[in-house]
């Protein structure tokens, strides 16, 4: 079978087996603790979330693609998988079965990216989200019920109460307690995603990392993992801003129930849009490449 798409770069066996290596260990500092913590038993309400809310599978994560367009000097196809075949030159991914398999997804993931790059960044939810998920819940109907809330049931609700919720994200939305959804600015919604989601969202960033892997193997591999390394550290955020006490773990809380912290809030989540819009503007040029 041969490539119906004409490759623009070629690879040495050298430079792409280097490429592979280095994504590799990358990916390897991220996946063995958390492996390990598999194997053990322990949940980590942190460092497990990508892996256990996205579909993702770790082996995935850690498995090299060049991308569309890119042909592998000396490769062998039975390490590469049934989506690639062999040119004269090389290895190289069969780019037009893959993409009319993903058409649709494509089209959807760009315009939604689009949408959401061409809006004003909003700054005001402070993390209620997080909080909102387990408004009026006792410790043991919480879903993280293994670490405590910072301020208890009572005092948690309170602060959802006086704060108010401003949350535009459909899949945060969506594991708002029952009681807490009336309480939300927006009542989003799947069909409303692409008229609401907005660049200084957490979970909108941090769900580049999702797009890139529906993408794959289109995109390249060390795009993936790009968009992954800034979920970890939007997780992060998310948590230390969120009603548990994560101070075992080494978290130190963003306290969102004051001026002060609040304000920290802010400043990060500033930060992570500015660094999500390069990666946002990646996937966007990926899916025009495509189609």
């Amino acid at each position: 079978m041969t490539a119906a798409l004409a490759p623009a770069t070629a690879l040495d066996a050298a430079d792409w087996q280097t490429r592979r290596r280095a994504h590799e260990q990358r990916v390897d500092a991220w996946l063995t603790p958390h492996l390990a913590r598999r194997r053990s038993g322990v949940k980590h309400p942190v460092e497990d979330f990508l892996f256990t809310y996205y579909s993702h599978r770790p082996a995935q994560l850690r498995r090299w693609h060049p991308g569309a367009g890119v042909v592998l000097r000396d490769a062998d196809p039975a390490e590469f998988g049934r989506d690639y075949c062999t040119t004269a030159a090389g290895l190289t991914l069969d780019t037009d079965r893959v993409r009319a398999r993903r058409a649709e997804s494509i089209d959807w993931i760009r315009t939604l990216l689009a949408a959401t790059a061409a809006r004003p960044a909003h700054l005001g939810c402070f993390g209620m989200h997080e909080w909102a998920m387990v408004y009026r819940q006792t410790q043991d109907e919480v879903r993280h019920n293994s670490w405590p809330l910072r301020l208890g049931p009572e005092a948690t609700a309170a602060v959802v109460e006086e704060r108010g919720v401003r949350c535009s994200h459909f899949d945060a939305y969506r594991f708002f307690t029952a009681p807490a959804r009336p309480l939300n600015l927006l009542t989003p919604t799947r069909e409303t995603q692409h008229a609401l989601e907005q660049p200084g969202c957490l979970h909108a960033n941090m769900d580049l990392y999702k797009y890139s892997y529906k993408l794959s193997p289109l995109v390249p591999a060390e795009l993936v993992a790009d968009c992954f390394e800034l979920a970890r550290e939007i997780r992060t955020l998310d948590m230390r801003a969120s009603p548990y006490d994560l101070a075992e773990l080494g978290y130190s809380p963003v306290r969102v129930e004051t001026v002060e912290g609040r304000h920290e809030y802010v400043l990060a989540q500033r930060s992570f849009a500015e660094r999500a819009a390069p990666l946002r503007s990646r996937l966007i040029a990926e899916c025009d490449r495509l189609r």
